[in-house]
């Protein structure tokens, strides 16, 4: 099967991408690079270090003799979407191509309109791209747990049967989501939706707890796991850092973890070796035309504080002298709250998870040590507050993002070209 991974350069995407072309799958990569141009807008890098895509992609075809094509453009143009679209015809689509960051959408009125722009927009030419050219493909969208909310019931798998008034009907879960990030994707559900209904399109929205891990440890060789050119980035930033990513690198280099608040937020986790299984099991298992399915993605939920602590634990094993300091939460959200997510779906098409344990700790605690020295410790603390009072802006980043899909594409000399293709 011919898999196209739109943001296959991403955390989630990399990670997808070589799991993927490792079972067999015939593998292409769309992105527009412009997560590393983010990078350097907030001078701060990954604690690995990412090779370019072209190394990463030739590197695999050396160890594994398997091919990945590589497509270089943005997908709110859709002259460039169309075309590679039609040059690769994918049977699937995995979209990771969005702005995955609550703090980078709420750092000003910029970068909100530039994540509402990248997201809403990228994905409706995604859908228009399946409607002209490949009707039968099917979508594999990457949504989040986030547009849900906390509500004071539980949440169902995207529908949700109510009575009123002596009626009874099965609608889309009420969405409350928490910044303009979170909008972007319950706008995604809703275009979805209504393109599965209106033109007989498939698909199939995972929404995604919070990950983490980096190590595909288990799915892959350890030849592989090790190769420093295929290592997937590692986020630790109060911009697209997440939880116990963060925490985890915070301890290695003796920094007090940051906790938001009380820390009583429950979320869903997941493993990031349950993503890509996640993916596989979507694409094995398509939506019937005319469907949109709904998937909770995650397998586990804790409290943000009980993450922290069990870190806390976890690195008095390894002698980590680890403390644990409340923050001023910067976003505006319920602290305490009712929260029970159902997540059958993926567990009753064969999801055999990978939870959370000591043993998990212990290896991304050693994989952050390893690369402790690349930290920088101005990037830890938040610096976007929701709080109208108190918005503090980037100033790295401030009026400097352009949304120009030129000015994306000057990323490096081998994306100054609209598309590169079947990367020998």
């Amino acid at each position: 099967m011919k898999v196209l991974i739109v943001g296959g350069d991403g955390y989630c995407g990399w990670a997808t991408a070589l799991y993927l072309s490792n079972q067999g799958y015939e593998v292409g990569i769309l992105d527009s690079m412009v997560r590393r141009h983010w990078d350097i807008q907030l001078q701060v890098e990954t604690l690995t270090p990412i090779a370019p895509i072209q190394q990463r992609i030739q590197r695999w075809k050396d160890i594994t003799g398997k091919k990945i094509d590589l497509y270089i453009g943005d997908i709110t143009n859709y002259d460039f979407l169309s075309t590679t679209l039609r040059q690769f015809e994918p049977e699937s689509i995995v979209h990771f191509g969005e702005q995955r960051s609550a703090p980078f959408s709420m750092i000003d009125r910029e970068h909100a309109v530039m994540t509402q722009v990248n997201n809403v927009v990228g994905t409706l030419n995604i859908l228009y791209g399946m409607k002209e050219d490949f009707p039968d493909c099917h979508l594999v969208k990457l949504g989040t747990m986030g547009e849900y909310g906390t509500p004071n019931i539980d949440i169902e798998e995207g529908y949700i049967t109510i009575e009123h008034n002596g009626r009874r009907d099965t609608l889309p879960y009420p969405k409350q989501p928490g910044s303009f990030y979170h909008l972007s994707k319950v706008h995604d559900s809703h275009n979805i939706h209504f393109a599965c209904k209106i033109w007989g399109l498939r698909a199939t929205d995972l929404n995604q707890g919070i990950v983490y891990g980096v190590a595909l440890t288990g799915l892959l060789d350890d030849e592989i796991i090790k190769d420093e050119l295929l290592i997937n980035r590692l986020d630790y930033d109060g911009v697209f850092g997440t939880a116990l990513n963060r925490f985890c690198i915070q301890a290695a280099i003796g920094h007090p973890l940051t906790v938001y608040g009380t820390g009583r937020q429950t979320r869903g986790f997941l493993d990031i070796r349950d993503t890509v299984r996640c993916m596989e099991i979507a694409i094995a298992s398509p939506a019937e035309a005319g469907k949109f399915r709904v998937f909770n993605q995650f397998t586990e939920m804790f409290s943000v504080l009980d993450l922290a602590e069990m870190v806390k634990k976890a690195g008095k094993t390894m002698d980590l002298d680890v403390h644990i300091n409340h923050l001023d939460n910067p976003r505006v959200e319920l602290e305490q709250h009712y929260f029970n997510a159902k997540n059958t779906n993926l567990l009753e098409l064969g999801l055999k998870p990978y939870y959370l344990s000591d043993s998990l700790l212990d290896s991304l605690l050693n994989f952050a040590v390893k690369y402790k020295k690349r930290v920088d410790q101005n990037q830890i603390l938040p610096k976007v507050s929701w709080h109208r009072e108190k918005t503090q802006q980037l100033d790295s980043v401030k009026s400097t993002l352009t949304f120009k899909t030129e000015e994306k594409n000057k990323l490096s000399d081998s994306a100054k070209s609209t598309l590169v293709s079947k990367t020998e």
